[in-house]
């Protein structure tokens, strides 16, 4: 039986993930039954392709990029990349950040999540080599669209977190083995703002880098974001949603009805909230505090966590 989970972050959770897979190579006892880590998806920032988590305005040099794609196809997982900006236009198909990241991935092992058709042709003409997923940004809701979509050329297709709890839909449905599923969605159930705020962050990645080629003086602010239906950051603070897949229900109800993966959001989340995700959902629960107190030893041992100690005083 195979667990399959997509785990978030290229750049920021990229110490973490390595660490994590790591651990699991050496360690499966420390893991539930069957979990596999299936990919790391998200962006190296700031890509204008992206979609659904702003960065910020950080951007990779060209060594990084190379250096994190070739350490973690080693280890045998793929990369997805998370390309699902909605406003794309057919100009900016020519970013030359965006390809410069597809030419490094380009290696039929790594895969690319979609939204927007434009940049779907694009990647299928330009890029044949690379498998594509249909993005849960697409929002589908209507089961006959959702079938439709099974059928299409994709390795797989996130599902839209609401249907997360009808499992007479979901059972109904074929191709299981094509479905990924949001397990831990932060958003309440029925977001009536989710679209706008992918639409935001597109909006923001412009304006973020156009900035960079300008003097601080010109520069334009990007556009506030604030939602009144909260911002649920903690796998704890959303427990009672409907929307969210605990452990028991992935391995007693999901799993046995056919879905294998599993996709754990979190690319912006504060690192010791991720860890704890991860941990909630991957190791065994008699095995998470030590786990937990492992691997934040390892981030500060990496110097990815600093711990600064408290400057010496005098007395009297």
């Amino acid at each position: 039986m195979a667990v399959k989970f997509h785990l978030p972050g290229l750049r920021y959770n990229y110490p973490l993930n390595m660490l994590f897979l790591s651990l699991l190579r050496k360690h499966p006892e420390y893991f539930r039954e069957g979990v596999e880590i299936a990919s790391f998806f998200g962006e190296f920032p700031v890509s204008l392709w992206n979609g659904g988590r702003f960065s910020g305005g950080d951007q990779c040099d060209a060594g990084f990029i190379r250096s994190v794609i070739k350490s973690i196809n080693a280890q045998g997982v793929p990369i997805r990349y998370t390309y699902t900006n909605p406003l794309l236009t057919e100009a900016e198909l020519e970013d030359p950040y965006c390809n410069f990241c597809m030419r490094e991935a380009d290696n039929g092992m790594n895969q690319v999540l979609v939204f927007s058709p434009l940049l779907e042709q694009y990647i299928r003409e330009k890029y044949p080599r690379f498998p594509i997923c249909s993005s849960t940004c697409k929002e589908i809701k209507d089961i006959r669209v959702l079938r439709r979509e099974l059928e299409k050329d994709y390795a797989l297709v996130v599902l839209d977190y609401n249907l997360n709890g009808r499992l007479d839909v979901l059972e109904s449905l074929e191709h299981k083995e094509k479905c990924e599923l949001l397990v831990n969605a932060v958003c309440v159930p029925n977001c009536p703002r989710r679209g706008e705020h992918y639409r935001n962050i597109a909006q923001n990645q412009r304006i973020v880098l156009r900035n960079r080629k300008l003097p601080p003086d010109k520069q334009v602010p990007i556009i506030p974001w604030s939602c009144e239906w909260g911002n649920n950051t903690c796998v704890y603070k959303v427990q009672d949603f409907e929307t969210v897949i605990s452990p028991d229900d992935i391995w007693k109800v999901y799993v046995p009805m056919g879905f294998e993966n599993f996709k754990i959001e979190g690319r912006t989340a504060n690192l010791f909230s991720l860890i704890e995700t991860y941990c909630f959902y991957m190791i065994r629960p008699e095995m998470a505090g030590e786990v937990r107190i492992l691997l934040l030893n390892n981030l500060v041992n990496s110097r990815v966590l600093v711990v600064n100690k408290p400057k010496p005083g005098k007395w009297p």
